[in-house]
């Protein structure tokens, strides 16, 4: 049977020929353009101390893009089935009003989506802290942002125009460690030592800081260190400190102070 008989019988053969071609063309050029311009972004921010930033504008560029190739497909198959684009347009600013109305969450979240990456409130990798939830971010899109829990690991999107205050966790653990008031400030600074000796080997844990006495309490001195470990890890790793704390001081023969009412009768 001759094939041009069979597409002049069947012209929808040939527009959805057409159609497969303007898809494949479009994810090719999609592919090809985004290594390009990835290439550049990493050559520009080829240090690690600028990984997070280069990581936050390619997840950003992506995604724009991909939302451009989809739109401009579409407009270019629907031509192909003969769908007259001109009086689309007309026909939508008929109802320009309604629409606009219709999709202004949208633009609020692409809006504060900008104002993110502008401002850098936060990048791809830190660790946040927004709302109820704590997590690492993931990505950065112009509509939502998205966190893994550093509890649950669940992955939490979040409308950009929800966004309004944000908390990026530091490298650092404040740890008080109590220890009693007849113990000689020699002896308890010579225990702090031993205790951030112990944690320093502790993994995940970057330095450990002897800071000197934070605070007086009722039954005993709060001697101050700080942990840096990385921001995902710091959950974890006040927990890892805290036992070793409760070992060494085991291994001292030194009680932990507990809160303690003494009553004098005359």
């Amino acid at each position: 049977m001759d094939l041009r008989k069979i597409i002049e019988d069947n012209p929808w053969i040939l527009k959805v020929a057409n159609s497969l071609i303007v898809i494949i063309i479009a994810v090719l050029l999609y592919i090809i353009i985004t290594k390009i311009i990835i290439n550049k972004i990493e050559k520009k921010y080829n240090s690690k101390i600028k990984s997070k930033k280069s990581n936050t504008y390619i997840k950003l560029f992506k995604s724009i893009l991909r939302y451009l190739f989809i739109i401009v497909s579409l407009f270019i198959i629907l031509k192909i089935f003969g769908v007259n684009i001109t009086a689309m347009a007309t026909g939508v600013g008929v109802f320009g009003i309604i629409f606009g109305f219709a999709i202004q969450d949208a633009l609020k979240d692409i809006i504060k989506g900008m104002d993110i990456i502008t401002d850098s409130y936060y990048q791809v990798g830190d660790i946040i802290r927004v709302d109820k939830y704590t997590g690492k971010v993931l990505a950065i899109g112009i509509k939502t942002t998205k966190i893994e829990d550093i509890f649950e690991k669940n992955i939490v999107s979040i409308s950009n125009r929800n966004i309004e205050k944000v908390e990026v966790l530091s490298h650092m653990i404040n740890i008080d460690i109590p220890l009693p008031y007849d113990l000689s400030l020699k002896d308890a600074e010579n225990t702090i030592k031993y205790i951030t000796d112990k944690i320093s080997k502790i993994e995940k844990v970057e330095k450990v800081e002897y800071r000197g006495v934070n605070d007086f309490a009722d039954s005993s001195i709060k001697y101050q260190i700080k942990v840096y470990c990385p921001p995902i890890e710091k959950v974890q790793t006040r927990r890892d400190s805290l036992t070793c704390i409760l070992r060494c001081l085991e291994e001292k023969n030194i009680s932990v102070p507990f809160t303690q009412i003494d009553v004098h009768q005359k």
